[in-house]
């Protein structure tokens, strides 16, 4: 399930900026230099587990993450609110969820059920694989669902920095793209969206020419060997482009919480989580950061050159 899940992530982020954005530096933008190296370390998938909240918390805390987004739908979302009530200065975005994917462990959308039907499996759930939610989901209830997710979230006191998407449903075809770039629009907010040129222009076509679209996407994937974690990463700082990339990575601790959730799944599991935790808090990551002049930034960073009414 989940190398079909990132081949399908890498092949709908594949999306190109309007005609007239191309040649925008973001680095500049930013008030950098034009070949600045700039990294968001983001965590994704708070709210899904309290153990993946807390080492998550842990490494926004000690700057070993620079932002994070929250699944709405999942059960630890109020721990997800108390915390941004606590920390306002917190980078957390929504990563909009519309498949719920573990073997046991599943959970609905935040719309009322009779509004959303073509979201829900056969067992009353979000689809658990991202193409079969693909050609199941009828775009007006996408949004549908996406909007009670971004009001559910206002509404719990959480400000959104940015907005992407939950295993890449929202990245899957013209419809779907058009839906996270309204909302993101109507919202004033950034969303994750990858530059990269040929894309069809159907694809791109909510898109406006002032939207921020960053450089470059790294997840580690599998078949990644446990013992390689810290050299997999150390790679992809020590060949970081410049520009504006983001590292997506998935926190939590190793514990029988974080098994139960992902039972059967050793890919982005929990032995997996703990590693990415342990790389990304170690002394070793950070030095290879330092030695190779890469920067922090965050999405809240990036929101202020959104287009505003």
């Amino acid at each position: 399930m989940y190398t079909r899940r990132l081949a399908v992530l890498c092949l709908l982020m594949a999306m190109s900026l309007p005609a007239g954005a191309q040649n925008q530096n973001l680095a500049q933008r930013l008030g950098y230099a034009a070949d600045a190296r700039l990294l968001i370390i983001h965590a994704d998938d708070l709210g899904v587990a309290h153990s993946e909240d807390m080492a998550s918390f842990e490494a926004l805390n000690r700057g070993a993450a620079s932002s994070a987004s929250i699944m709405v739908p999942c059960p630890w979302m109020t721990e997800v609110a108390d915390y941004a009530k606590a920390h306002p200065d917190a980078d957390l975005g929504l990563h909009l969820t519309l498949t719920s994917e573990w073997k046991a462990y599943r959970w609905g959308p935040i719309a009322p059920r009779d509004q959303v039907p073509s979201l829900l499996d056969p067992q009353g759930y979000l689809y658990p694989e991202t193409m079969d939610a693909v050609r199941h989901i009828k775009p007006e209830e996408a949004e549908r669902e996406v909007r009670a997710q971004v009001k559910a979230a206002l509404k719990m006191g959480i400000h959104p920095t940015h907005l992407d998407s939950h295993m890449g449903v929202l990245f899957a075809n013209p419809a779907l793209v058009a839906v996270l770039v309204n909302v993101a629009h109507e919202y004033h907010l950034p969303f994750l969206m990858l530059k990269i040129p040929g894309t069809p222009p159907e694809m791109t076509a909510a898109l406006k020419p002032a939207d921020v679209i960053i450089d470059h996407v790294f997840m580690a994937s599998p078949p990644i060997k446990a013992d390689d974690w810290l050299s997999y990463y150390s790679h992809i700082l020590q060949t970081l482009p410049s520009g504006v990339s983001e590292l997506i990575v998935h926190l939590a601790y190793d514990d029988a919480e974080m098994q139960a959730v992902t039972v059967d799944h050793p890919d982005y599991g929990s032995a997996w989580r703990q590693r990415d935790f342990k790389v990304m808090t170690s002394p070793e990551f950070r030095k290879v950061l330092e030695e190779n002049h890469i920067t922090l930034v965050t999405w809240r960073e990036l929101g202020k050159l959104a287009p505003k009414p």
